[in-house]
């Protein structure tokens, strides 16, 4: 059974699999991109500015702009891709990953 919701993300062209980064997009201040499968969603200054200076491909613009590239990089990467949401947290770095779509989330997607 299909939602509103469902209806609005195929609407916006957004994939399935990518249906979970919407959830958080509006909180990103960056998207970047290491050029092969890791996407990553700064969801606070301090990692945006941690990945403006050392990751090539990087965007900060408005949600749907970054929507939009999150998609192409999707599409663009290899297999073992996989799209995390990262905090800053100083007491323990580790705890501020956000796991938002795992590796091979759309592995049984692709292989039917």
């Amino acid at each position: 059974m299909t939602t509103a919701l469902d209806d609005h993300y195929r609407y916006l062209g957004i994939p399935p699999v990518l249906q979970p980064v919407a959830d958080f997009i509006d909180e990103a201040v960056l998207v970047a991109w290491d050029g092969c499968h890791k996407i990553y969603l700064a969801l606070d200054e301090a990692e945006a500015t941690w990945f403006a200076d050392h990751y090539g491909e990087t965007v900060r613009d408005k949600p749907d702009v970054m929507m939009a590239t999150v998609i192409r990089w999707w599409e663009d990467s290899c297999e073992l891709r996989f799209v995390s949401g990262v905090r800053s947290n100083p007491e323990d770095p580790n705890a501020g990953f956000v796991d938002i779509v795992p590796q091979f989330a759309d592995y049984e997607e692709e292989e039917e």
